[in-house]
């Protein structure tokens, strides 16, 4: 039986940047949106991971090419959309994902240290936003959605950069949402909670931390990689076309318990 309305959570012919797309949530956001019938373009530092990322998703028979460059360059990042100008003729999709991340207190940072979290986590954000804003406006449709955190929401000691730029993400993305809205260019964040991940590797394997998080959280565990996919589907398709400026939890509950 035939299910119409299941049409509107389709990406079928959609053209989507994912950053950071080599592994954890950045992969599993590119699976998705390729199983959704999007062409994506994984981007990642690393060419040998980027290309076995990019086969992960062909091998299923789905749509997927690479484009190595760091987010944190702004000249790279000006010649990888021009890339997809010319290859494409057009960007339906950004989700800006990749970042870093350092976890120490505040005085253990070097100046040094804090302008690279900056850069890499925000700086590269207005960047990447602004160069796939070029090639939405002239379609007068889009979709931004930027990869936040829930630490950018709620604080704990020993993370007070990360925390800073997740925040001001959330900042940029309300404001793009403002900005472009008008334009047909929706802007929204998803804000993860804890995930077994590879870069969450060490604090799962950290029983102390594992458990604190596993039970801040009201379903009672860290959320699994292809628990992010649905978020990033839907706020990418047509059945989130009139959701604009807002930061999607997906953390298990997590923010609303005490």
């Amino acid at each position: 039986m035939a299910h119409p309305y299941l049409q509107t959570f389709s990406l079928d012919g959609k053209i989507a940047l994912v950053t950071g797309a080599v592994r954890g949530l950045g992969l599993e956001i590119a699976c998705a949106m390729a199983g959704s019938g999007a062409h994506v373009i994984l981007n990642g530092r690393d060419a040998a991971n980027l290309a076995a990322a990019v086969q992960t998703i062909t091998s299923r028979g789905q749509s997927a090419s690479a484009l190595l460059f760091d987010v944190a360059d702004p000249v790279a990042v000006k010649v990888a959309f021009a890339e997809i100008a010319a290859t494409h003729g057009r960007l339906d999709i950004l989700v800006s994902n990749a970042g870093t991340r350092n976890r120490k207190p505040l005085l253990d940072f070097t100046d040094e240290e804090i302008q690279s979290m900056v850069q890499v986590n925000l700086g590269a954000g207005y960047i990447l936003a602004r160069e796939a804003a070029r090639l939405m406006l002239p379609l007068r449709s889009g979709r931004l959605i930027t990869i936040t955190s829930i630490a950018g929401q709620i604080a704990r000691a020993g993370d007070p950069v990360y925390a800073g730029v997740k925040q001001g993400l959330t900042g940029m993305m309300r404001a793009l949402a403002a900005e472009y809205g008008p334009m047909g260019i929706t802007s929204n964040a998803i804000a993860p909670g804890g995930f077994a991940t590879e870069a969450n590797a060490a604090a799962i394997a950290d029983a102390k931390i594992h458990d604190h998080f596993a039970n801040r959280t009201p379903l009672g565990r860290w959320g699994r990689p292809h628990e992010i996919a649905g978020a990033a589907v839907f706020l990418a398709s047509a059945a989130a076309s009139y959701v604009n400026g807002q930061v999607l939890n997906v953390d298990g509950g997590m923010s609303i318990a005490m």
